[in-house]
Order: structure tokens, then sequence, then C-alpha cells
């Protein structure tokens, strides 16, 4: 066999498509057999990596890309740039601690959350998005089809689950409870970010059981790191601003 049908076999992607050219260089430059199967094998190691990024990337689900160095940290109090900084080691995920952002409409909390979980990508971890609106409809099919267990035990495995617009909807008995059986089941087994635009005080507004809202709060919060990030004005208003300013 020849080196494409053994690169082929042995799934070297890199090498495969690439081999050719990069004998061919190396033989210009007449470079060390011992460095050229060095440099040949890093190029390997490498593209699998970035195909590995954008793998978790796509089984995550993002809406939209959004990325932390994009996050203008200037327009927050300054109380929380300590606080952007620990989150941002990403130490959190291994250590299975929550994060809520609570912020008005358009205070960048979807942003943010969305900026830790691609840099989780990036950095190798599994990831999910999910509106929780979306999640309740995914829950009640996979309850429909009797597949609700293997739903939970798929969404356990994940090292970093993003829960969107909690409190943008509230919902039935039969959906808070499946909820709350969900994340209960999720947690201390792995890492949720919950962004809402209510306060811990008007979650009853969305489970509309006292009981129930005070045993999510308390498992959800739990050593969690909760921040209000709550603006006077909207980045989406800003952004309107300025696209009026330059059209």
């Amino acid at each position: 066999m020849n080196i494409k049908e053994n690169s082929k076999i042995l799934k070297l992607s890199y090498i495969f498509k690439n081999y050719e050219e990069e004998i061919k260089e190396a033989r210009q430059t007449k470079k060390d057999v011992g460095i050229f199967l060095d440099e040949l094998l890093e190029k390997e190691i490498n593209q699998r990596k970035e195909n590995g990024v954008k793998k978790r990337i796509t089984y995550a689900k993002f809406p939209i890309k959004k990325y932390l160095e994009d996050f203008d940290r200037k327009k927050y109090k300054a109380e929380f740039i300590k606080e952007f900084d620990e989150l941002e080691t990403l130490e959190f995920i291994d250590k299975k601690e929550n994060i809520i952002l609570i912020g008005t409409p358009g205070a960048g909390k979807t942003h943010y959350a969305i900026g830790l979980g691609m840099k989780a990508c990036i950095e190798g971890k599994s990831v999910l998005f999910v509106s929780v609106p979306n999640l309740i409809i995914e829950l009640r099919e996979a309850l429909s089809r009797s597949a609700l267990n293997a739903y939970k035990r798929k969404f356990e495995k994940y090292d970093l689950v993003i829960l969107d617009e909690l409190g943008y909807v509230s919902f039935d008995k039969e959906g808070c409870e499946i909820l709350f059986n969900l994340l209960s089941n999720r947690n201390d087994k792995g890492s949720i970010i919950i962004t809402t635009n209510l306060t811990f005080d008007r979650w009853e507004e969305i489970f509309k059981d006292a009981m129930l809202t005070g045993a999510m709060v308390d498992r959800l919060a739990y050593k969690a790191h909760i921040l209000d990030i709550s603006r006077d004005v909207s980045h989406r208003y800003e952004e309107t601003l300025f696209w009026k300013e330059n059209k």
C-alpha cells in the first residue's frame, strides 16, 4: 500500500490530502527527515483540533456566534470586572458551578453566555445551548415518545448547558415539573448558565408554585455566580443609533 491508502486507513485526513505537496516542499528545501515528519504530524494534530472545535460549536447549537473578545466590559459596573475575569478562566465548569445572569432585555446576557460557551468549545468542553421555551417543547416531545429518560441522560453528559430566556414564557404545571426534574437531575453533574430577565423574587411568575420555585432557586443558586448586569440602555438600541449615524 502507498501513503495515500495508509493515511486513509489511519484516518490521517491532512496527510491524505496534502502529502504530495508536503514531500515536494521538503525535497526542495532539503528538510531533515525527522523535522519533516514532526511538522507533518503536528499539522495533522492541529487540523484534528480545529475540526474538533468546529464540531463542538456545531453540536452546541448556538443561534449565533458571539465571542468574549467582542463583549464590551466597559459598559458594566467596575465591580463585575473581577467576576468576569474569574468566569472566563472556565474554572466554574471544572468545579461544576452554575452562573445566573440576570438583566434587562438587551443587557448582553445572551452574548456573554454564548461567549463563555464558545470558549468552552474551543478548550475541548461539550456544550449545549437551548432557549428555555424550546427546551420545554423538546421535553414534551421526548415525553410523548417515552424517551424522556434518554433525553435526561444526554442532558446530564454535557460539560456546560446554557439555558437562555428563562422568564419570557411561563409554564403549565406539567412543564414546570419536567423542567424541575431535568435540572435537579443535572445539578452537581455539570455547570448550567441561565439567562433571565427576572430576579429570584419574581421566578414564581414563571413556575406558578411557591414551593417548586423555592426548590428550583435553592438548587440552581447554591454556590452559583449570580450577576445582575441590567443596563439602562439596551445594546440593540445603542447599535441602532450607531447604524443611523453611519448610514
